[in-house]
């Protein structure tokens, strides 16, 4: 049996390979939801119904766990909290989603300011000037939701995401291929 040593290179270019392989899944995802914005907003609320779901069971597990009335108490509400709002999630996706897409209005407008402080702190890098243009088209994004919102939900949380996720993922391919080819150039 033959046993490889691998070195720090190879190690570095395994793992960017990986990066790499998810910036295109991104990419094809945003693409997907780009293309197909209701169906995509209809199945981000299902998913995130789930999500909800399945934490609300692991806190009702987990209160079992603890030590303590208070610890207990408050596991028990939270999984009851948590395993409400997904249930509700699930029975009305609808109205689930134009509140999904106001959360996430929100929720772009931090990314894209964490996008600009990190494109900031990693300025002389290769590529990073793509974090600019990724925290530019998030912040754009947010607005859009701000200013239509509730009336464009039914399209907003498909299409949204589906335009985050491909800028996200092609700012996130750049960085990669640019850290590939310094690997190279090291080895």
């Amino acid at each position: 049996m033959s046993t490889t040593t691998l070195t720090p290179s190879a190690i570095l270019k395994k793992s960017l390979g990986w990066v790499i392989a998810l910036s295109v899944v991104m990419i094809i995802a945003g693409i997907l939801a780009v293309i197909m914005p209701p169906i995509a907003g209809i199945a981000i609320t299902i998913l995130f119904g789930w999500l909800l779901t399945v934490s609300g069971v692991a806190h009702l597990a987990y209160a079992w766990q603890t030590r303590g009335t208070g610890a207990i108490l408050w596991e028990l509400l939270l999984g009851a909290a948590y395993l409400f709002a997904g249930i509700y999630t699930l029975l009305h996706p609808l109205l689930s989603m134009v509140s999904f897409t106001l959360v996430l209005g929100v929720y772009l407008f931090v990314e894209a300011i964490l996008e600009f402080i990190m494109a900031v702190r990693l300025r002389p890098m290769a590529g990073s000037g793509w974090l600019f243009v990724d925290g530019i088209v998030t912040l754009v994004l947010a607005i859009m939701i701000w200013r239509n919102w509730p009336s464009s939900s039914a399209w907003a949380l498909g299409l949204l995401v589906g335009f985050s996720m491909l800028f996200s993922g092609m700012s996130r391919l750049m960085i990669s291929l640019a850290a590939r080819r310094v690997v190279n150039q090291i080895a």
